[in-house]
């Protein structure tokens, strides 16, 4: 297997390397009023999943924590609703992924991921990509590696090598998932999210209700996945988003218990539980973690169920914090001062700062245009 993928690496490389010179890059016009402030750590993206044209809308942060509105980028491709969704279109975790100067945006209505170089609040759209599947939910990357959860069709992973600002896909990097693609209602049958462990070594993807299980790929020197996931099942869980302590264990949000999880990941693959608190909250699906503090987004709730890291693995709840309605994916500015959710019925997104304790207080909220029952939020 290592000379074809040795070659494809090589093929890509090499479009790579012409793709650079020859082509020029395609920029995205900004909003009215877009700043020329290059300063790379004040921005927030929020992806508005639009099926007519998905978009990214660009938000300056405030020494305050609010946000203001600065430009709108169009992805070059669509969005997508799954069957049943109300709030959370693509019923996933990292659809909207800040790496190393690129921001990467699933098309899950075209099978395409976009290529965005990142320039202080402003974005230059340099590829549009196909995602090696059928409506692109997740992303997730680490070094020169990128992987992309497909959702239907039975799902899919599919990775990629990062080229300077575009990425080649390698078709032998394809894994397919086989989930049951005719189990309904859509939304809660499709997989939930793709996540690299912190070492790079293993790949995660969670499968909601389709098994109710935890897949783990491995990942060769090379960049490669094993032939087939070691899964764990966890009957009636729901495994939806997933993240990291300082441990590197994984922190799970399970929707099925409405509970929050950890586990160690053995080198086999294994997925051994340690602790499960939980929310006492509804519809508990996405995770974001700050530091010591994780944040879990209960969608039926309009809530946040905060934890702070207890070492070993181990949880301590914080508390209850509300949102507006329809809590979905939130992210954690680098800084770790700030927190934003985006509240899918009205396709806001609510700012909040984070205290020293680990607890919440509400800086202020936007409406996205076109942002109701989008899903993908990223912050600098």
């Amino acid at each position: 297997m290592r000379t074809p993928v040795r070659l494809a690496l090589a093929s890509a490389a090499a479009v790579a390397a012409t793709a650079l010179f020859a082509a020029p890059a395609l920029a995205a016009p900004a909003g009215a009023g877009a700043s020329t402030d290059t300063r790379a750590s004040s921005a927030v993206f929020v992806q508005t999943d639009g099926v007519g044209g998905n978009a990214v809308v660009a938000y300056d942060r405030a020494p305050d924590g609010s946000l203001h509105q600065v430009g709108t980028y169009p992805t070059g491709g669509l969005g997508g609703v799954l069957a049943g969704s109300v709030v959370d279109h693509l019923a996933s975790q990292g659809s909207l992924v800040l790496d190393r100067g690129l921001l990467y945006a699933v098309n899950a209505g075209s099978n395409t991921v976009t290529v965005f170089a990142v320039h202080g609040d402003q974005l230059v759209r340099r590829e549009v990509i196909g995602s090696g599947g059928s409506f692109p939910v997740s992303v997730t990357a680490h070094g020169g590696l990128v992987y992309v959860l497909n959702a239907r069709s039975g799902g899919s992973v599919q990775g990629f090598v990062r080229v300077a600002d575009f990425l080649i896909r390698i078709p032998v990097w394809n894994r397919p998932l086989g989930l049951d693609p005719t189990l309904a209602p859509e939304f809660t049958h499709t997989p939930g999210q793709v996540a690299f462990t912190p070492s790079g070594s293993q790949l995660v993807v969670t499968t909601k209700g389709n098994g109710s299980a935890i897949d783990v790929f491995g990942v060769d020197r090379l960049g490669g996945l094993s032939p087939h996931p070691v899964t764990t099942v966890e009957p009636g869980a729901v495994p939806f988003a997933v993240g990291f302590d300082a441990g590197a264990h994984l922190v799970v949000a399970e929707a099925g218990t409405n509970a929050v999880a950890t586990f160690s990941i053995a080198p086999s693959g294994a997925v051994v539980p340690i602790a499960t608190s939980a929310t006492g909250q509804a519809a508990t699906c996405w995770i974001a973690r700050d530091g010591s503090w994780f944040y879990a987004s209960n969608a039926g709730s309009g809530s946040l169920s905060g934890y702070a890291d207890a070492g070993a693995g181990g949880l301590s709840a914080l508390g209850t914090t509300p949102t507006g309605a329809g809590t979905v994916d939130a992210t954690v500015t680098s800084d770790g001062r700030y927190l934003y959710v985006q509240t899918g019925a009205a396709g806001g997104v609510d700012g909040f700062r984070v205290n020293l304790d680990g607890s919440l207080t509400k800086v202020g909220s936007v409406l996205v245009p076109g942002g109701a029952g989008g899903e993908g939020i990223a912050a600098q």
